[in-house]
C-alpha cells in the first residue's frame, strides 16, 4: 500500500520534530558541556542561552499542535476524507509553516516567526474541516 501525501506530510513533519529536538539539544550542550548531557543533569543549570532558548521554545511550540495534526491526518484517512484540498493543502501548509518557523525563531524574526505559526495552523485547520465536509 503506497503512502497517501497527507501521510508522506505527516512523517515529515515527524522528522521535522526529531530535527527540532536535536538542534535544542545540541545547542544546550554546546551552552552547558558534553559531561552535562551524558551526566543526571540534578545539579541546576543557568537558563538558556539565546538560540539555545529560541530552539527549545520553537519545539515546544511544534509540540502543542503535532498531536493534534497527527490525530487530524489519520483521522481524515481513517473517515476516507483525505485525497481533497482541504487535506492535501492544509497538510503541505502545515509541514512548509512548520520548517519555516524553525529558522525564523532561531534567528529572532518576530513578526515572520508569528506568519509562520499562523500559516500552519490554517493548514492544521483545513485538515480538521475537511472531516466535516
Amino acid at each position: 500500500m503506497d503512502m497517501t501525501p497527507e501521510f508522506i506530510a505527516l512523517a515529515f513533519v515527524l522528522i521535522l520534530a526529531i530535527l527540532q529536538i536535536s538542534a535544542a539539544a545540541i545547542a544546550r550542550t554546546a551552552e552547558l558541556g558534553a559531561k552535562w548531557n551524558a551526566g543526571p543533569r540534578d545539579e541546576a543549570v543557568p537558563p538558556p542561552g539565546k538560540l539555545a532558548g529560541r530552539l527549545m521554545r520553537a519545539q515546544a511550540n511544534l509540540f502543542e499542535t503535532l498531536p493534534l495534526f497527527a490525530a487530524a491526518v489519520i483521522m481524515a484517512h481513517v473517515a476516507g476524507k483525505d485525497g481533497g484540498a482541504l487535506t492535501l493543502w492544509g497538510t503541505h501548509l502545515y509541514l512548509l509553516a512548520r520548517v519555516l518557523y524553525v529558522p525564523l525563531y532561531a534567528f529572532g524574526v518576530t513578526g515572520l516567526r508569528s506568519l509562520a505559526f499562523i500559516v500552519s495552523l490554517a493548514g492544521l485547520i483545513m485538515v480538521i474541516w475537511a472531516l466535516f465536509v
